[in-house]
């Protein structure tokens, strides 16, 4: 290792009380190690500083030199290497990683959730089958992805209770699941928990060719947009749709916020991502049709034909 590399690893691990050398960003791991020490340090809720090794090649072979480690990711907390993924998932099972990190985490509180009457009788039913020390763990990650788990207790974690329901939050989870609502519902595909929070950011929604078609039928307010090309149009087309060119969506980014807004192309994917670049557009109501015009074809309309 070159004197400069190991004068910059010095510096950074002199400079971050909690650093973290890692594949990738927290926004966007690229390897599923690096991915699972964020998620813990997240949950605990510390504040740390990280180093993408990717992007700094250098870094990456001299960390290990430095640590006398091979693999990375690698936690340094006060100056002090602690291992890699698997020694931090150990810590932290054991609470020695939420104690060693409780002067670099954020104050927090216990978040208000509300657990509804028919969410609350099949979580009590799965603590009590799941036996002894068993508890009901809640998360919401950065991207506001839920999880509802049961498992054993976790130190550090905050007790919640609504409507006779003791719920364990992460310290990471807390400040996006206030105003939670937990629900059990049911369809045709059968029951689920379904988790909202209204802390929640807009996001793209799955939408069935069954449920736009009876969108449709009912007349809602809505604007269906085809993605795909010319071309493609001229095989098959769902007639509701309006071809979405570049003028098109020049003309429709001016459009009221609340608009409904349904995207479908061939399978779903280009759709996706057009439906994404409206979310981040500032508009709230935006669907993605799952499986395009071929799955519109083989549930709603098979007179579309498939190519």
């Amino acid at each position: 290792m070159s004197d400069p590399t190991q004068s910059r690893i010095d510096s950074l691990v002199k400079e971050h009380k909690v650093l973290l050398f890692m594949k990738g960003t927290p926004q966007f791991p690229q390897c599923g190690f690096s991915a699972t020490v964020i998620g813990i340090l997240d949950g605990i809720g510390a504040r740390f500083h990280t180093v993408n090794v990717i992007a700094e090649p250098a870094i990456r072979d001299g960390i290990k030199t430095y640590s006398n480690w091979p693999t990375i990711p690698q936690l340094y907390v006060d100056g002090e290497f602690l291992g890699g993924c698997d020694i931090v998932k150990q810590l932290y099972a054991s609470g020695e990683l939420t104690a060693k990190l409780a002067p670099y985490a954020a104050p927090v509180v216990a978040p208000r959730l509300t657990v509804t009457p028919a969410a609350a009788a099949p979580l009590k039913e799965a603590v009590t089958e799941a036996g002894a020390g068993q508890v009901i763990h809640l998360s919401c990650n950065a991207s506001f992805q839920y999880d509802l788990s049961i498992g054993d207790a976790r130190p550090g974690d905050l007790s919640v209770e609504s409507n006779g329901v003791t719920l364990m939050v992460d310290r990471g989870s807390a400040a996006r699941l206030e105003g939670a609502h937990i629900d059990f519902v049911t369809d045709a595909r059968g029951g689920g928990f379904q988790i909202t929070s209204p802390l929640e950011p807009p996001k793209v929604r799955a939408l069935s060719p069954k449920e736009l078609h009876s969108m449709l039928e009912r007349k809602d307010a809505l604007q269906l947009w085809d993605v795909r090309t010319v071309e493609e149009r001229g095989v098959a087309k769902i007639e509701a749709a309006r071809h979405l060119d570049e003028a098109a969506a020049k003309a429709l980014e001016q459009a009221p916020k609340d608009t409904v807004l349904v995207f479908h192309c061939h399978h779903g994917g280009r759709s996706q991502r057009a439906a994404e670049a409206f979310v981040k557009l500032g508009f709230k109501k935006v669907y993605n049709l799952v499986g395009g015009i071929d799955g519109w074809s083989q549930a709603v309309d098979p007179k579309v034909p498939l190519y």
